[in-house]
C-alpha cells in the first residue's frame, strides 16, 4: 500500500499542473465561469497532493537517495531546488487564490502568470524528484517522521 502513495501523489501534483494550463487557456479565452472551475478543481488536486505527501512523511517517512553516491550531492542540491520552488509556489497559489475571491482581478492576473509559471516548474522537478527515487534508483530506506521524533 505505502509503496504506490508517491505515485498517487506525484499524479495530482501532474494532475494540478494541467488543470493550471487549461484555466490559464480558459482566462485568455475570457471563459471566466470555466476558468474558475478548472483552477479551483487544479488547487484541490494541489491540496491533495499536499495531504497525501505530508501523511506519508509522517507515517511512512521520506525516502533516501538509493543511487550513486557520485549523484548525491547533485541530487540534493535538486531536491533543494525542487523544495524552495514547491514553497514558493505554494504561497504564490494562495496569494493568487485570495485576490481572485477578494475581487482583485487586476492583481490576480498578474500574480497568477507568475504563480502558473511557478507551478509548472515545481510539477516537472517533483516529477523528476519522483522519477529519481522511484524508478530510476529505487531502495531508498524511509523512516517516519514520528519514529525520527519520538524514537
Amino acid at each position: 500500500m505505502y509503496d504506490i502513495l508517491p505515485a498517487i501523489s506525484t499524479s495530482f501534483i501532474v494532475i494540478s499542473a494541467v488543470l493550471v494550463a487549461i484555466g490559464w487557456g480558459l482566462a485568455i479565452k475570457r471563459r471566466l465561469e470555466a476558468h474558475k472551475k478548472v483552477m479551483l478543481a487544479g488547487a484541490v488536486a494541489a491540496l491533495i497532493f499536499f495531504i497525501v505527501y505530508v501523511s506519508r512523511t509522517i507515517f511512512v517517512g521520506n525516502t533516501e537517495w538509493g543511487g550513486p553516491d557520485e549523484l548525491k550531492t547533485a541530487y540534493m542540491i535538486f531536491l533543494f531546488f525542487h523544495i524552495v520552488l514547491a514553497t514558493v509556489a505554494a504561497v504564490f497559489g494562495i496569494t493568487t487564490l485570495t485576490l481572485a475571491f477578494r475581487g482583485r482581478f487586476a492583481k490576480h492576473r498578474k500574480w497568477g502568470r507568475v504563480t502558473s509559471v511557478t507551478w509548472f516548474f515545481t510539477a516537472i522537478t517533483g516529477v523528476t524528484v519522483y522519477t529519481l527515487l522511484y524508478l530510476m534508483f529505487p531502495g531508498g530506506h524511509t523512516k517516519p517522521v514520528l519514529d525520527i521524533l519520538f524514537g
